[in-house]
């Protein structure tokens, strides 16, 4: 018993030096569990098992002022997705472990998979691009331009101050359905333009590639076939990490030839737009690969379209862009934000890609017992980074933010009015103002509109003996102080014409 007793102290002084030395949380979690075990164990507190409060690792909560810059954002995405014309769908948090197997490339393993319940095998989503799919080959559509906003699931080891989760938000807008070239990605590329822009996060460049020219690229540096989606993989990790690791990843790792590499290093270095794209279709190696030539083609007729969109200075056209998803057959793009300007904190907030997508043609396919094809373009919005840097920008610059609505306070300066103010701020429900009233029924008249402050809210109605009698409220601006009396029936009005926001 004393040895258990001694262990048990020297795990608990472990923990106290590792929250001294303020190691990794995920490591203390770990050490304080097992001390916890230790003291079960002793059974000394006879079953009073300390809980350990905190949400799972790489989830989060949020509190009311991190929903309100959230919300903002939503409706930010919502109204650009509808300007656009799209629908909007749902679909499961779980599906079928067999919907998803095998659509992820090297990121399967990153699939939650639910404890078997006794028949169905799941998995927790990954993304909403399958279940879409899978939506589309189920009910037979074959056409629709729809958008999805949900939480997906993965198991990554996330680095939750760049804004990565293991649960998250994804936004996503896509069309499916048999068009002309090129058109609907454009537009895929023009709504990350909006978004991006409507946000004001700051300088940001999309990325394109296509996919066919990745492959034709491969095919004429000498990759085989049997090795285009490890080394796409490879390729993806350029924005993250120089060329020398990436090319020691691709022969040490991946035992490409070591002149297949350097033929590759020549071309995914260079980016640019219609330019590049001309100088290419005359490249003596390429332009004689089928499916380069194809994806130059299309590349070119995208560029031309963004022109008509007025975007292209944002747009680069970069041939190390890989996104390592299995599923991409043409156009690919990736948005990142460049260096935000930040006055107020010394480095530059690094996060990254904000948006990306691309065109995925044969992903329904895969789902039709006929394996009837539907094409599908569509973009995926990083809400979740996007939310990181607008998140820090909010507290640096220390914007107060409302987290209510409610336009009015009812208030009362003497006592023995309670009645009267519920029944005053009953009538401004029933009109549809957003209004409340303290739980209390003699409430302090500082008290009333000291809450007012606290929680931005911007007029209080008041009323007392004197105004009942004379049939009017007085209405007073917070901000201001400026008071007014109003009669009782123009007072839904007036509350309206106040906070009537532009």
């Amino acid at each position: 018993m004393a040895a258990e007793g001694a262990a048990v102290r020297a795990q608990a002084e472990a923990v106290r030096r590792l929250k001294q030395d303020k190691a990794d949380p995920d490591e203390i979690a770990k050490e304080v569990a097992k001390l916890l075990e230790m003291k079960a164990q002793l059974g000394g507190d006879e079953g009073k098992h300390k809980f350990v409060l905190k949400t799972p690792k790489g989830t989060r909560d949020y509190s009311p002022k991190q929903m309100a810059i959230r919300e903002r954002v939503f409706n930010a995405i919502i109204t650009c997705f509808k300007r656009h014309g799209a629908e909007v769908i749902d679909t499961p948090v779980f599906e079928l472990k067999e919907t998803l197997t095998g659509k992820y490339g090297e990121d399967s393993k990153l699939i939650y998979d639910l404890k078997d319940q006794g028949g169905e095998l799941l998995s927790l989503r990954y993304d909403l691009t399958v279940p879409f799919a899978r939506y589309l080959a189920m009910n037979k559509i074959t056409n629709i331009k729809r958008y999805h906003i949900a939480k997906v699931y993965r198991r990554d080891n996330p680095a939750m101050t760049r804004g990565r989760y293991r649960e998250f938000y994804q936004c996503d807008f896509d069309i499916a359905g048999q068009f002309d070239p090129m058109i609907p990605d454009a537009e895929c590329l023009k709504i990350v333009h909006e978004i991006l822009s409507d946000l004001q996060l700051g300088d940001f460049l999309i990325k394109v590639n296509d996919r066919r020219i990745l492959d034709g690229m491969f095919a004429v540096c000498g990759v085989p076939d049997s090795k285009f989606r490890t080394i796409c993989s490879s390729v993806d990790k350029l924005d993250k990490m120089p060329w020398e690791e990436v090319r020691s990843e691709m022969v040490g790792e991946k035992g490409l030839s070591p002149e297949a590499a350097d033929h590759i290093g020549e071309y995914v270095q260079l980016h640019g737009g219609l330019d590049l794209i001309e100088q290419l279709l005359q490249d003596p190696k390429l332009s004689q690969n089928k499916l380069a030539k194809e994806g130059l083609g299309d590349m070119k007729l995208l560029f031309e379209y963004l022109t008509l969109f007025g975007i292209t200075g944002k747009i680069s056209f970069d041939l190390s862009l890989a996104r390592g998803l299995d599923y991409y057959t043409g156009v690919i793009f990736e948005a990142v934000l460049l260096e935000p300007e930040n006055d107020h904190v010394e480095e530059p907030v690094s996060v990254g890609s904000v948006a990306g997508g691309g065109r995925y043609d044969g992903l329904v396919g895969m789902f039709d017992p006929k394996g009837r094809k539907v094409p599908c373009v569509g973009v995926s919005i990083g809400i979740e980074r996007i939310f990181s840097i607008l998140e820090q920008r909010v507290e640096a610059s220390e914007e107060k933010i409302r987290t209510t609505e409610t336009q009015v306070l009812v208030a009362s300066a003497q006592k023995k009015l309670l009645e009267e103010r519920l029944k005053l701020i009953s009538e401004l429900w029933d009109a549809g103002i957003k209004a409340e009233v303290l739980y209390k029924k003699n409430p302090k008249l500082l008290n009333q509109l000291q809450y007012c402050e606290d929680t931005g809210i911007p007029l209080v109605a008041i009323v007392g003996e004197q105004e009942l009698k004379d049939g009017v409220v007085k209405l007073r601006v917070v901000a201001t102080r400026e008071e007014v009396n109003v009669r009782r029936e123009s007072l839904v009005e007036e509350i309206r014409m106040r906070t009537n926001r532009p």
